[in-house]
């Protein structure tokens, strides 16, 4: 009978995801109609915002293009090390400082004052001290996408079981064991979270960077198909860029169902631990 009732969960779950996934696509198609109808029917000027379907015809004739997937690989580089420099940082400071209170007390408003300043205000300081190559980018990537990682991990660690930490410590467990076998396991689902926002923002910040000096990438491309008044390539590479974030957001949670299959929040209703 447990056997059954866990197999009809699963399908139950599985239809739900379904659902929401042709409810999100049904949103998407929505609003790619009502553009392509404004630009057909002259509501806005169809010269600057040329159909939809133009720009996604575009897209595909890009996308057998050596340039195109050039551009892709220099983003998403930016991406991936931008992002795991944070990850490297703000991991073991997170779990540093969330393990000791007065730590955490003496963190909490450095952090409340850095996290607000937006990285694009920071872009002259980069500049200066980076000049435009690959510095510059990791930099403001660096920043931007670290405070979500950082904030995420401190919750975590704040969130332990006093009751799970005193039980190890009781067992003899030293405070490399507890961390490993208590701390980490509770702050893991925050990190998670913490990474699926931080991803998206790096690559917002990898975008913009290349869009400020016209680094090579996507956003360069875009600001390049701008000045040059080519507009069906400049959205066609917009929408490229929807679809990598889109794409990044899909694999990073099929990453973290897989990995965090055991916790709560990824079973199963009625399914044993």
């Amino acid at each position: 009978m447990s056997e059954m009732l866990m197999e009809r969960t699963i399908e139950a779950r599985a239809r739900g995801v379904l659902g929401r996934s042709a409810y999100g696509l049904l949103g998407v198609l929505v609003v790619l109609v009502v553009l392509q109808a404004m630009s057909v029917l002259g509501v806005v000027d169809r010269n600057t915002f040329p159909p939809v379907t133009e720009d996604f015809a575009v897209l595909a004739q890009q996308m057998a293009t050596a340039t195109f997937w050039s551009a892709v690989g220099d983003t998403m580089t930016g991406w991936a090390v931008g992002l795991g420099l944070a990850i490297l940082i703000a991991v073991p400071v997170g779990i540093l400082v969330g393990s000791f209170p007065l730590a955490y007390r003496a963190a909490r408003v450095p952090i409340e004052f850095l996290r607000p300043i937006p990285s694009v205000a920071l872009i002259p300081l980069a500049v200066l001290l980076f000049g435009t190559g690959m510095e510059f980018k990791l930099f403001l990537i660096v920043f931007a996408s670290i405070w979500p990682i950082l904030i995420q991990v401190l919750y975590g660690v704040q969130d332990v079981d006093p009751v799970a930490s005193d039980t190890a410590r009781s067992f003899g467990f030293g405070a490399v064991s507890r961390l490993v076998r208590v701390t980490l396991p509770s702050a893991l689902p925050y990190a998670a979270t913490g990474l699926r926002i931080s991803a998206s923002i790096a690559l917002v910040l990898a975008i913009t960077a290349e869009l400020v000096v016209g680094a090579p990438g996507l956003g360069g491309g875009i600001n390049s198909a701008q000045q040059g008044g080519s507009y069906t390539l400049m959205y066609a590479l917009i929408l490229a860029t929807g679809l990598l974030g889109w794409g990044v957001n899909i694999a990073l949670e099929l990453a973290e169902r897989r990995i965090l299959h055991w916790h709560i929040s990824h079973r199963p209703t009625g399914a044993a631990l």
